[in-house]
């Protein structure tokens, strides 16, 4: 499939052996034990539900370095970088207090193993934060990419020069495949199954392994509550009042009266402080709201609507749509909780 659709278009060279595809997973210090093996178990999935007779994947760990400790201090055991198809960058662990500089410093090996096998044209494939190794390479200049949504405007401030898309769950341009955080990798592995041995095997191996093969989009996943919150001391007290007053009408002059300003200087203040509107933020955070209704309540989607200041539900069903990739509805069936006793019964 095309970018737009979330999917990955990978092209590499003809592999060898009855066209095998060659892939390879670079391992690099501290990377993700289970991204390096994720996609690599997935193929060996499809090569066994493709059976004998079809061209099949050939899979290696390949690293600049003898030896490389993952993720947990796992050994693992690399081969020296070869020609392959496909290279695979796993990601790594990306915590409030990694120094980002310093880390990616201390992969150059494996940044300039990756820009050459660019420049040689293999296609290359970074799993969540491993779009920072892609950046530092400079493959993802002038190219759309994505990332985990968590630190997608942290890559976009490094690479300034990428058109970063934060709601794609795989974004493909021009050779480089970038994916969302985690389980993404399982949507890049499943559209490689599917161009190298059919749309047949990838949904047999979708449902042998338990992957689901539809989702498009990383936004009905986004958690605003975990994203650095912008805005001074003025900004925090607006979103205080709009969040604690979702059900109300918004009413901007009310609004720049309760804090003493005028309507002018109210919206100035706030977009200078957090870069949006007022209502923009009580948008998010009345569906942030009614995302947890939907999923932890019997309340129909009317009620929900109401509840956080909608009368009409199409009109929320259509902002909803927008802001999560879902009808409420929809959302509600894919991810309504089992924890049932802790529901409020059904609204009358």
């Amino acid at each position: 499939m095309t970018e737009a659709t979330g999917r990955a278009e990978v092209h590499g060279r003809p592999g060898a052996e009855a066209g095998a595809l060659r892939v390879g997973v670079l391992a690099h210090p501290g990377c993700f034990a289970s991204e390096v093996f994720g996609v690599p178990d997935l193929l060996t999935m499809a090569a066994h539900v493709a059976g004998p007779d079809a061209p099949g994947y050939r899979v290696s760990v390949v690293s600049p370095r003898r030896r490389v400790t993952a993720s947990g201090g796992a050994s693992l055991d690399v081969r020296p970088l070869r020609e392959v198809d496909v290279l695979v960058v796993p990601g790594f662990e990306l915590a409030p207090a990694t120094d980002l500089d310093a880390h990616l410093a201390g992969l150059a090996p494996e940044i300039a193993a990756i820009r050459a096998q660019a420049a040689a044209g293999t296609a290359v494939v970074s799993l969540c934060v491993g779009a920072f190794l892609l950046a530092d390479a400079g493959l993802l200049d002038g190219r759309r990419a994505t990332t985990s949504w968590l630190y997608a405007d942290a890559l976009a401030r490094r690479c300034p020069e990428a058109d970063v898309r934060p709601e794609h769950l795989v974004v493909t341009d021009a050779g480089v495949t970038t994916t969302a955080a985690f389980s993404a990798m399982w949507d890049f592995a499943l559209d490689l199954i599917r161009r190298h041995s059919g749309a047949r095997v990838a949904r047999a191996t979708a449902r042998v392994a338990l992957v689901d093969d539809a989702r498009t989009s990383q936004t009905p996943y986004v958690d605003p509550r975990l994203l650095p919150q912008p805005g001074g001391a003025f900004s925090q007290r607006v979103m205080r009042r709009l969040d604690q007053n979702l059900a109300e009408r918004y009413d901007l002059a009310a609004l720049a009266d309760i804090f003493r300003v005028s309507t002018r200087t109210l919206l100035r203040r706030f977009a200078e402080e957090t870069g949006r509107s007022p209502l923009a933020h009580l948008q998010a955070s009345r569906i942030r709201r009614a995302r947890h209704l939907l999923e932890a309540t019997d309340r129909t989607v009317a009620a929900v609507a109401a509840a956080v200041g909608y009368q009409d539900p199409g009109t929320f069903a259509a902002l909803f749509a927008r802001h999560t990739g879902h009808r409420p509805s929809a959302y509600r069936a894919a991810f309504r909780r089992t924890d049932r006793a802790l529901a409020p019964k059904r609204d009358a």
